[in-house]
C-alpha cells in the first residue's frame, strides 16, 4: 500500500529538506521538522515511519519529479545530442534552483547507512535508466560511436554531473552552476582530444 499523501505530506517533505540542509541529517530532529512544517510531532508519524523514512521519501519525491521533468523535455523528435544537452542543463538548473535540496542530495544522503544507500540506489535507477535510453538511442541511430560502452558512458555522465554539483555545494554555491552546463556538454560530447 502506498503512502498517505496530501498537503501535509508535502509540507513535511519541504520542511525536511530545509531542516536537514541546515542541521545535517543526524542533527535534524523529527520535532524540528514538525515545527518547520507547522504540524504536531505526532502528525509526522501518520505519514512516515521514522526519520530514515522521511529522508528516503524526500529523495523519492524530489528525484521522481526531477526525472519526470527531464523525461518530459526529452520526449519527441530530438537528436541524442539535444537530449543530452537538455539532461545536463536540467540537472544543473533544478539543483541550482533549490540549494537546500542540493545540500541534502550531495552531502547528507552520502552519510547514510548501508541499508539506506541501497534504497537510495533503487530511486537513482530510474535516472540512470533515463541516461541509458539517451545513450542507447544515440548508439543505435549512429549519432554516438558504435563501440560506445553505454554503461561506462552513463557512469561518466552521472559521475561528472554529480561531482560538479557536489563541488558547487562545497564551495557554498558561490558561483553560477548553470553556466557550467555548456562547457560540460562540450566535454561530454567532444572529449578532450584536439580535432
Amino acid at each position: 500500500m502506498g503512502k498517505k499523501k496530501g498537503p501535509k505530506y508535502d509540507q513535511i517533505i519541504e520542511a525536511a529538506v530545509k531542516i536537514i540542509a541546515e542541521n545535517g541529517y543526524h542533527h535534524a530532529q523529527v520535532s524540528k521538522i514538525a515545527k518547520e512544517a507547522g504540524v504536531a510531532d505526532g502528525t509526522i508519524y501518520l505519514y512516515f515511519k521514522n526519520k530514515e523514512d522521511i529522508l528516503i521519501s524526500l529523495f523519492e519525491e524530489k528525484m521522481g519529479r526531477f526525472v519526470d521533468k527531464i523525461q518530459e523535455k526529452i520526449e519527441g523528435n530530438l537528436t541524442p545530442k539535444e537530449k543530452l544537452i537538455i539532461l545536463v542543463e536540467m540537472h544543473f538548473s533544478q539543483l541550482s534552483a533549490n540549494r537546500a535540496l542540493a545540500i541534502v542530495t550531495q552531502l547528507e544522503l552520502r552519510q547514510s547507512n548501508a541499508e539506506l544507500r541501497v534504497r537510495i540506489n533503487e530511486v537513482l535507477k530510474k535516472y540512470l535508466d533515463l541516461i541509458d535510453s539517451v545513450l542507447i538511442d544515440g548508439k543505435e541511430s549512429g549519432y554516438f560511436s558504435e563501440d560506445l560502452d553505454y554503461r561506462l558512458a552513463r557512469q561518466m555522465i552521472f559521475g561528472t554531473l554529480d561531482e560538479v554539483v557536489t563541488n558547487w555545494v562545497m564551495k557554498e554555491c558561490k558561483y553560477d552552476l548553470i553556466s557550467l552546463a555548456k562547457p560540460m556538454q562540450q566535454l561530454l560530447l567532444n572529449g578532450i582530444c584536439s580535432r
